[in-house]
């Protein structure tokens, strides 16, 4: 299913994506790291995963020893919208394609893999998005091992300004687009709102941090959804697509 060509193709277009994970990943060493995980278990975690909201909400977990239930529920609520995108991609692939490079392509499904997948011209080779998922997971791994590296062997004082990396990263995802879009900006003052009253208010506050993450997602996405829809022509659903 494609040739050499397909799979270079692809992996030219995951450098770029694999040089923004380094940074990312490299902070949720640090991360992963302070948690109390091995270099192994937290490269393992990433490369079964590739999933950098899930696996740091998953962290705090990990810290107050969660249960696999909460765990499981967790994961599904955060990295639901990777059902969407991979249904969207079918809508690329060739009817011969069998199942199995399906599940291929299915694993390395990021925010960042999906878009260059669905602007990629033409029918989706599968060796295209091989060659785009192992340079761009060849980096987010790399990432991990060397910040899982370094917080074994750094100071635990500049491991915790490391740390912070993570939450500058967020801030630049967000604050551009709450500044152009107001819905936006809301959804992101009424998702704090809400994450500051189960943290301090006397009753909510004894929730775990898990189902406090998996409520307030859920509720704030809901609302947005109700509140703020997105709405696309059927030109442009078509040209995604």
């Amino acid at each position: 299913m494609g040739s050499i060509k397909d799979f270079k193709s692809g992996a030219e277009n995951g450098i770029p994506i694999c040089l923004g994970y380094l940074a990312v990943s490299f902070a949720f060493g640090i991360q992963a790291s302070e948690a109390g995980l091995s270099v192994f278990q937290a490269v393992m975690m990433s490369l079964m995963n590739v999933t950098s909201a899930g696996q740091f909400s998953s962290l705090d977990l990990i810290v107050h020893q969660a249960s696999f239930a909460e765990m499981a529920l967790l994961q599904f609520v955060v990295n639901m919208r990777y059902l969407l995108m991979s249904c969207a991609l079918t809508q690329k692939l060739g009817p011969s394609v069998p199942t199995g490079h399906r599940l291929g392509i299915a694993y390395g499904v990021t925010d960042e893999i999906f878009g260059v997948s669905v602007l990629h011209k033409g029918e989706l080779h599968p060796a295209f998005s091989y060659g785009l998922i192992v340079v761009s997971v060849s980096g987010w791994l790399l990432g991990t091992f060397l910040g899982a590296a370094a917080g074994q062997i750094m100071p635990q004082r500049l491991i915790s300004c490391l740390g912070l990396a993570i939450y500058g990263m967020f801030l630049a995802i967000i604050i551009p687009e709450a500044r152009a879009k107001r819905q936006v900006l809301f959804t992101v003052l009424a998702a704090m709102l809400m994450s500051a009253v189960f943290t301090w208010a006397p009753v909510l506050k004894m929730i775990s941090s898990g189902f406090r993450i998996i409520i307030v997602t859920v509720a704030v996405a809901a609302a947005a959804a109700v509140l703020a829809p997105v709405e696309e022509t059927r030109q442009e659903v078509q040209e995604d697509a």
